[in-house]
């Protein structure tokens, strides 16, 4: 071994700046270059496509130029849908065709094939839609009509760079929906989604776009109803919306009066007051009677203490719920209809509720005892009850309550 020095490099070490060297900004002769590829191709999309994919364009740079050429047929001013005045443009984009299916799927299609080839172009199509839709006002109503009619072609296909809450949330704007511009795009957009696709499909997208419970939200603030809603899908025909629309509204309004009256029903409120407060909810969400006494069966069943062990304590506490509420229940009971909708009601959860299997006659008898159900009402059960649910079971174990009903009848 040596105890020499090891050797070492002498000089100095200079360092270098990096520079990051870009090619020039340039959108116009980019945007030139693919207005002139479409009118050396006469517009055919699977040549532009071929074209396009041979070049080497920048289009990593100029992604949302290459868009606006796309649906507008040229570059367009910073900020706005106008044209450049001194740039080319081509006469077979997305706003040239007609407003049909079939001139615009195949748009539709070739951007579908491009963004496959260029996924980081998905980002620029999401921000030039975005700006479209934003300036709708701006566009000609033949124009959005051509865009509505992309828009549920786009989502029908699945096309990347289009997620439903880029598409909805700027529509809403409050110029555009008051001037009527929102309401008739969403219509064409409905309409052409629907064509293809369920409404449950229609659903989902409002779901993920954050409108589901908010279509209202689409019309000027005037027409902001359910009436008008009803009146405006109809006439378009969009039923099945309208069917939608009427059944969400009568979901939000049932749990808006199961929350009063459970309220009250723990706070134990007076009885007359719990009747009043029911009855005028009933009237303000305009709600079918068979409905109510679904739901004020539910609620007092609901607002039941379950021990959850003992049998017995559960049927007593089912009694006694039933007893206490009997004049709640009676006061809507207002037909024979409503009784036997109630009996149905009663021997359905009986049916499903394995605490409640063997508490329906019991059940049955305290609503007689508690002048909720006539004995008519009960023998037409018994004699022509239409449910199926433990019908076999629950007649048989009602048998001796009959029997001793019909013994009195005679007797009177």
């Amino acid at each position: 071994m040596s105890s020499k020095e090891k050797p070492t490099l002498g000089g100095t070490r200079i360092k270098t700046r990096k520079r990051n060297i870009a090619a020039p900004l340039d959108p116009a002769s980019f945007s030139d270059a693919i207005v002139q590829i479409y009118l050396d191709n006469g517009g055919d999309l699977e040549l532009v496509a071929k074209s396009i994919e041979s070049s080497d364009l920048n289009f990593s740079r100029y992604g949302d130029t290459f868009f606006e050429v796309v649906f507008v047929g040229g570059r367009t001013q910073p900020g706005t849908i106008k044209p450049e005045e001194d740039g080319d443009r081509h006469p077979y984009s997305v706003l040239d065709c007609a407003a049909q299916r079939e001139a615009i799927l195949p748009f539709v299609l070739y951007i579908q094939k491009t963004l496959r080839r260029r996924p980081f172009l998905i980002k620029n199509l999401e921000n030039v839609m975005r700006k479209f839709l934003q300036s709708l006002e701006f566009f000609e109503e033949n124009e959005r009509k051509k865009l509505a009619i992309f828009t549920a072609l786009a989502f029908s296909q699945k096309l990347s760079g289009l997620p439903p809450e880029t598409v909805f949330q700027p529509l809403l704007k409050d110029n555009l929906v008051a001037k009527g511009i929102v309401l008739s795009f969403i219509t064409e957009f409905f309409k052409e989604y629907l064509k293809e696709n369920s409404l449950d499909d229609l659903i989902g997208l409002l779901k993920k776009g954050k409108m589901e419970d908010n279509l209202l939200d689409f019309f000027p603030s005037a027409k902001r109803s359910s009436e008008a809603l009803s009146e405006h899908f109809t006439k378009e025909g969009l039923t099945s919306l309208v069917e939608y629309n009427e059944k969400k509204m009568f979901e939000v309004k049932l749990k808006e009066i199961k929350s009063t009256l459970t309220t009250m029903i723990n706070d134990e409120a007076e009885i007359s007051e719990v009747i009043e407060t029911v009855k005028q909810q009933v009237k303000d969400a305009k709600f079918p009677d068979i409905e109510v006494i679904r739901m004020l069966w539910d609620v007092l069943m609901e607002a039941v203490q379950w021990s959850g062990k003992n049998q017995q304590q559960n049927s007593n506490s089912a009694l006694r719920q039933v007893k206490a509420w009997a004049e709640l229940l009676n006061a809507f009971c207002t037909s024979g209809r409503l009784e036997l909708e109630l009996i149905y009601k009663v021997q359905t959860q009986c049916y499903e509720d394995a605490k409640l299997m063997k508490l329906f006659p019991e059940i049955i008898r305290t609503l007689y005892d508690q002048d909720v159900l006539a004995e008519d009402t009960i023998l037409l059960w018994f004699r022509k009850g239409s449910n199926p649910k433990g019908r076999q079971s629950f007649v048989k174990a009602l048998e001796p309550f009959v029997k001793w009903l019909e013994e009195a009848e005679e007797e009177e």
